[in-house]
């Protein structure tokens, strides 16, 4: 057993509002061939075409999508539920799958993922979740986004879901980010000098990255042995 090469980690990836998965893609995809060759990445496109200005019109091509609506003050939120069964209805179909990488909107929803899990107000047909990776993420009931009613027990407890945040200096959701690194267990964290991205990975955090992989792997090996034991009893 101790020989076993670890198996990959398979990640569901949910890109940013008004983005899409392809633009998400080519972001991550600029990161360091050490990293990306120990992850399976799968990327996503969110259920709705975009409602409106993308901001990022100048830089990627449409098409672009969002995961949910949300009133000007994000207080009320529309087709959350949906959002929730479109994302359970694709992790049936190309799982199984151990985590998320979410960025911004994506993020947003990719954090509360597992408190909704272990409630039974989401994702009930699919695996635990084993961890997240999180860009530019913030909370429900945070000081800029409401709770919608599934999320308002979201982070009643401590996450042992491990967690890597990515955090930009020049973000204007760092302190959204910052915030939510108290709701975590041991959080890993990259800090990096750029704004709303997905930054390319420097050599420390790299070696950050790699040392986050290294924890979840061993994560998912101990959830897949207890899945061989309970088949064997």
């Amino acid at each position: 057993m101790e020989s076993q090469i670890p198996r990959k980690p398979r990640i569901l990836c949910l890109h940013g509002f008004r983005t899409s998965a392809e633009i998400l893609k080519r972001q991550v995809l600029r990161w360091p061939a050490a990293v990306l060759d120990k992850l399976d990445l799968i990327f996503l496109d969110a259920p709705y075409p975009a409602q409106g200005k993308s901001g990022v019109e100048r830089f990627f091509d449409p098409p672009y999508y969002e995961w949910f609506q949300a009133t000007e003050d994000f207080t009320e939120y529309t087709n959350f539920e949906e959002c929730l069964a479109f994302i359970e209805d694709n992790m049936m179909k190309s799982g199984p799958f151990d985590g998320f990488l979410g960025f911004s909107q994506g993020a947003l929803l990719s954090a509360a993922l597992p408190g909704m899990q272990r409630d039974g107000l989401a994702l009930t047909r699919v695996p635990r979740i084993k961890f997240l990776i999180i860009i530019s993420g913030a909370k429900f009931g945070g000081p800029k986004f409401a709770h919608h009613k599934l999320t308002s027990n979201a982070y009643s407890s401590p996450l042992e879901c491990p967690s890597l945040h990515i955090i930009g200096e020049t973000d204007f959701m760092k302190q959204e980010s910052i915030s939510l690194l108290e709701y975590f267990v041991d959080p890993f964290v990259i800090n990096h000098p750029k704004g709303h991205t997905i930054p390319e990975l420097d050599e420390k955090s790299t070696e950050v990255m790699l040392g986050f992989i290294e924890r979840i792997q061993k994560t998912m090996a101990t959830a897949d042995e207890q899945i061989y034991l309970n088949a064997e009893t």
